[in-house]
Formats: structure tokens, sequence, C-alpha cells
């Protein structure tokens, strides 16, 4: 299978605001490469950089350094208007004094399309983001969750061959956010549109995403799909970003491919974990482990950790365990509930944990 072919590329990009001592660099030094069709989004907290790349793909803003590519050309100089990009904001910009149909067409009619086809365009969109009977309605007089597929359409109407979409379900309830994650991703795998989606929701990110940045402090630690993320992150930001995790200290004992042979400073036992692609461990380690992928068990069963229960948390569809360890650090351990087989477990139980072989993942720093 070949390829995808790149969509846009961010080579080298720095960008600095202010000028000497003021300055502040909010991208350093910038290379990710994202692919023709792809759902790609940028994860990371407020203040990484995540929408100041975005802002300079769409051209609201230049690189100090480095070079935005698109489909090969080089776009940096080019202006907003110039670029076949198009842009969903967090607050939608509609235009309030016109019908839903009029905004979904307005960029279209700023292009001087014909009346005919602008009016084509208008009705296949609305059938896309399916609001076929609202075309006539003040955009005023529908829903949240409908104002977001009219902007969706009204980006969508000029066909550019990338969309950006700058944590667009912020303003939404927790609700119509998780139906609306399911609708961008049927939208883009219709559309077959590049979508670059900021967000600093890890959920969102997993949901939708083709494959994930995470950003921190304006450089990008990994990149990488929505599972390579989750179950092998490489950076301890990444692992303590994304969901919820286990730090464990040991010593390298051995490595072969691409696994490592771990003795954990916590009761001395031996793990196989997984290392990040291309690096090279030092005699200390530090490792993580989900909570989902380690085991409870009785304190006569054989395990790789031991502890005492201090906490059961019962969730419905699972029961997280807080188990204080030897060391005095605390191990989560997450098990689906099962009516076939309960847990019997309570608060102050002797516990082992089991952590079986490269469920845990040697972390860079």
């Amino acid at each position: 299978m070949m390829a995808s072919a790149a969509a846009v590329e961010a080579k080298n990009v720095t960008k600095v605001f202010g000028v000497g001592q003021e300055g502040v660099r909010a991208l350093d030094g910038v290379s990710v490469t994202i692919r023709e069709n792809e759902f790609f989004t940028l994860l990371g907290p407020s203040g990484c950089g995540k929408t100041t790349l975005l802002r300079l793909i769409a051209g609201f803003d230049f690189p100090t350094e480095g070079e935005i590519l698109l489909y090969g050309e080089d776009i940096a100089p080019l202006p907003p208007f110039r670029r076949p990009v198009n842009t969903v904001f967090q607050n939608y910009s509609l235009f309030p004094h016109m019908t839903v149909g009029q905004n979904i067409g307005f960029g279209l009619e700023m292009l001087r399309k014909p009346r005919a086809q602008v009016d084509a365009r208008v009705t296949e969109m609305l059938r896309l983001v399916r609001m076929e009977e609202l075309r006539n309605r003040k955009t005023g007089q529908i829903s949240g969750g409908q104002q977001q597929r009219v902007a969706l359409a009204r980006a969508l109407a000029p066909q550019p061959k990338v969309l950006l979409l700058d944590e667009p379900l912020s303003a939404l309830d927790y609700k119509l956010r998780k139906d609306m994650q399911i609708e961008l991703k049927r939208l883009q795998n219709e559309t077959g549109i590049t979508f670059i989606f900021v967000t600093h929701d890890q959920e969102e990110a997993l949901t939708m995403s083709d494959r994930i940045a995470v950003m921190s402090k304006g450089h990008i630690l990994q990149v990488g799909s929505p599972r390579d993320i989750y179950d092998h992150p490489a950076e301890r930001f990444v692992a303590n970003f994304i969901g919820e995790t286990n730090f464990l200290q040991g010593e390298l004992a051995g490595t072969s491919g691409g696994s490592a042979n771990v003795r954990l400073s916590c009761g001395g036992a031996a793990i196989t974990a997984t290392l990040p692609e291309g690096f090279t461990p030092k005699e200390e380690v530090t490792v993580v482990v989900r909570p989902e992928h380690a085991q409870i068990v009785g304190n006569g069963a054989r395990a790789t950790l031991r502890g005492t229960l201090e906490n059961v948390v019962y969730f419905g569809t699972d029961t997280h365990f807080h188990v204080r360890l030897q060391d005095g650090n605390e191990f989560i351990v997450r098990q689906q509930n099962s009516r076939a087989n309960p847990h019997t477990f309570v608060q102050g139980d002797q516990a082992g944990i089991v952590i079986g072989d490269n469920s845990a993942q040697v972390l860079r720093d």
C-alpha cells in the first residue's frame, strides 16, 4: 500500500512573539508532517503552541523561522485568502442577520461563484450536515450544536484542501460534545478533506483522530495513533497528560530488541517493558503502567507488587483499586466489572498486583 501524500508540512518552524528579552518563543523548531485525508489532532495544555501552529497554517501569523508547506508548496508568504485552507473557530463567527443557507453560501458568493452553483452547493452541504429543513432559519434561532454544524458546512462549502478546527466543541455541553465528535469524524470520512483539529481534551483526541501530536512548551513530544500515544507514551509528560497512569522506578537489567528487562525498586520483582523507538535506556529508568494493564490479586497469589488496599471506587462499568505499595507510593488498578466474576476486595485488604510482560513502557525521561 502506498503511503499517503503529505498535505501539510511544518519544517523547523519557530515563532517568537515580541523582541529581545521580552520575546516569547511560542514554537521552537517544530517539524511535523500531516498526511492527506487524515484527521490529525494537535493536543496539549493551554500555552503549548498548538493554536499558534494552526494560525501559521491558516496564514493569520507568519513563522519567525522555518517553512510551512501545503502539498509541497511553500505557503508561508501567502495571505489567508490565497490559501486553500478554511478555519472553524471556537465561537463559529456566524452572521446572525443571515439564514442558515445564506451563511453556508457566503464564502462562495465572495468567490463570485454563479448563483446556481452556490444554491446547489448549499443544498449539498445542508444534506451533509443533516440540516435541510433549517435552510431558511436565522442562525440566532437554532441550537449551539446546529450552529456548529452550520459553521462546519460554511467552511467545507468552498472545498478547501485542509480544514482547520480550533477547539470548536469547547462551548457545547457534554452530551452534545460527544455527539459532535462522532459527527466530525463522519464528515471527515465523507469529504476526504484533511482535518487538523486543536484541543486540550484528551478524550476528544483519542475518539476522533487518525494520529495525534502531543505538544508542550512549543515542542511536539510525540506523534502517533491514539493507541500508540495511550499504550506506548514515550515521555513522562505524554503519559501523565493522557489518562491515568502509574509510574515505577527500576534498574535496567538488559535489553533485547524493543524490550527491556527492568528490576523494580519496589519489591525487587523483574518485569519486561517495551522501549520507545530509537531509545537506549540508562541504568536507572522510569516505567509507566496504565491502571487497566495491571491486575489485582489476593495477597497469597504470585504478584509483581504488594501493598495495602486503601480505597475501592465503583464507577459502574469498572472499579478502581487504590493500593498503597510497600515503598509508600500509590498504584491504581482499573478492572472491568462483571456479574459472572465480581470482585471481593475491600478496603484494608493486603493485595497483590500482577504486571504482565510488555504491559509497562520505559520512558525517555
